[in-house]
């Protein structure tokens, strides 16, 4: 068992050092493979009129704050959500431009926060990583001087063995969340994106 337990402590160490390796420089939390971008560009998924006039105007209208909670939510697909829109500003009538506007300024508020607030908490997950690595790497050392010390204290050394197996778990399972969800904030883009480019085409 201590041969596995090392095992898999070392290769947990592998997986930190490279993930520490494989971070930008500029977001040294920063722990998916992706490009970390801060914040969407309203440029690269709205080329419609100009929404400096509508800013927070969206939250006062509550069918277009439903539809916005709505739409923003990953639980929605994107063909229900691209379906609603088109419903939503057939029956706009004279006010489609006006509801197709403060619709997007209300989707790129929301999404801009929900993605922000998974970044965020990516950074925090990577953190936590880095503490439980330099715990599992001091642990191991300890581990092996226990194997090799005469007398040997099984007691300690079953303990200590213990000890790393949860912590190497534990460690594991964070990353596999993490790598599920660093996919997250391209989603998010992605949905932006596509909504934007029906609330446009209905605009026209």
């Amino acid at each position: 068992m201590i041969v596995r337990v090392l095992a898999s402590a070392v290769l947990v160490l592998a997986v930190a050092s490279t993930a520490a390796h494989a971070a930008d420089p500029r977001y040294p939390d920063w722990p998916c493979t992706q490009a970390k971008v801060p914040e969407i560009s309203l440029a690269a998924v709205w080329a419609g009129p100009p929404l400096d006039d509508v800013q927070n105007r969206w939250k006062d209208d509550a069918r277009i704050s439903a539809l916005v909670a709505k739409l923003a939510a990953r639980k929605t697909p994107l063909d229900e959500g691209e379906k609603l829109v088109k419903e939503f500003l057939a029956g706009s009538a004279a006010d489609k431009s006006a509801n197709a506007r403060l619709l997007f300024a209300g989707l790129f508020d929301t999404l801009n926060a929900q993605r922000s607030q998974v970044m965020n908490g990516l950074e925090r997950v990577s953190r936590k990583q880095r503490d439980a690595a330099d715990k599992i790497r001091e642990e191991t050392i300890q581990l092996q001087a226990l194997q090799g010390a005469t007398p040997r204290d099984e007691a300690k050394v079953e303990a200590l063995s213990n000890e790393l197996i949860w912590k190497t778990r534990i460690f594991e399972d964070r990353h596999k969340v993490v790598r599920f969800v660093c996919e997250v904030p391209t989603s998010i883009d992605q949905r932006l994106f596509a909504l934007g480019r029906v609330i446009q085409q209905e605009m026209e």
